[in-house]
């Protein structure tokens, strides 16, 4: 068992708790379907948000997705000018067989412009 990092990225269309945590909770469902991950897996996850988003924490829709026992952080991505607005990013270290090459990066919506070279 290796243990891998896993990105990605969603654009939220606006600012609110129930919109960050429905689209942070399919970044994260997608995440683990196509990765064939389970919670268990998971050994931490880092959530980042561009700073004109403030409504939750990301790692909000996390646990209520039922990933309890995970350790999971929150940051503010840099105020870089001409960056995508409302994004927020993850980070998720896990357990798993696949190899580097195996691992996939999804990046949902308009988000997937952000890393085109490993957006799947």
């Amino acid at each position: 068992m290796a243990v891998r990092a896993v990105r990605g990225a969603v654009q939220l269309e606006r600012d609110d708790v129930e919109h960050m945590r429905e689209q942070v909770g399919a970044l994260l469902t997608a995440l683990l379907e196509r990765n064939d991950l389970v919670p268990d897996d998971l050994i931490s996850m880092w959530f980042t948000a561009t700073p004109d988003l403030h409504s939750d924490f990301p790692a909000a829709a996390a646990r209520a997705l039922g990933i309890t026992d995970v350790p999971l952080i929150c940051a503010q991505e840099l105020d870089v000018a001409g960056a995508m607005p409302r994004v927020v990013r993850v980070l998720a270290h896990v357990e798993t067989e696949l190899s580097k090459a195996g691992v996939a990066h999804v990046y949902l919506g308009a988000a997937a412009a952000l890393r085109k070279d490993i957006a799947q």
